[in-house]
């Protein structure tokens, strides 16, 4: 058997597919390309699609870089129903009235996402809490309300949205590293006075790679990558 190879200095666009962990596909690409040392910058959720930046060999140290650039996202939401997991990982737990939003409460509300925002992250998340990810308090059983979740301070730079299809609401959301679309899916029910769930979310881009550089898992190619400028 061949030794694995040590690439230097190389970084992939990968389109995460559905259903898939972040470390799902790094251990795919492991595999694929032989790959000795290989991470993700920025973990996207099973449900969601998109970019994952892979980085190999003396590349891992970049990691860091990569995850402090803004991103794009697009995606769907649904109003009047909510799930644990704020999206379709878990079974719908709460149905609320949607006949009083209109056109004027959905933009009073797109309106306080804008810049600088304060949001408590998903309990169906990564993020560590007393040594063990919140997602395995949560499939334990625990309530994010039994949790100290710390509040983030993050930045939305950018969020338009598109109820053409209501309750079904279309968005693209330009945002700051450490930002939770789910959070701002559950936290815009709310401030209608309903509740809220995403039903597809998309990362189209990271600082400036877009879909359009991003490798498929299934094809793969090694000897394709970016070089950082």
């Amino acid at each position: 058997m061949d030794e694995l190879i040590e690439v230097q200095d190389k970084f992939y666009v990968i389109n995460k597919p559905r259903e898939w962990s972040s470390f799902d596909v790094v251990k795919k690409i492991r595999n694929m390309g032989r790959f000795k040392k290989i991470g993700h910058a920025g973990t996207l959720d099973p449900l969601a699609t998109g970019i994952l930046i892979m980085c190999v060999g003396k590349y891992t140290k970049k990691i860091d870089y990569f995850q402090s650039l803004p991103k794009t996202y697009t995606g769907k939401l649904v109003l009047g129903k909510t799930t644990p997991s704020i999206d379709l990982e878990t079974e719908f737990d709460g149905e609320y009235p949607i006949g009083h939003i209109n056109s004027s409460l959905l933009e009073d509300v797109r309106q306080t996402f804008l810049g600088t925002i304060q949001q408590v992250p998903p309990i169906y998340s990564a993020i560590k809490l007393n040594g063990q990810r919140l997602f395995t308090h949560a499939r334990n059983g625990v309530s994010a309300d039994e949790l100290e979740i710390k509040i983030r301070k993050v930045e939305v730079y950018r969020m338009e949205i598109d109820a053409t299809h209501f309750p079904e609401i279309s968005f693209e959301i330009e945002c700051s590293k450490g930002t939770y679309i789910r959070s701002i899916v559950r936290d815009f029910g709310t401030k209608c006075q309903s509740g809220a769930y995403i039903s597809e979310l998309v990362r189209t881009k990271i600082g400036e790679w877009g879909l359009d550089k991003a490798q498929e898992v299934a094809t793969f190619n090694s000897e394709l990558h970016e070089v950082l400028l």
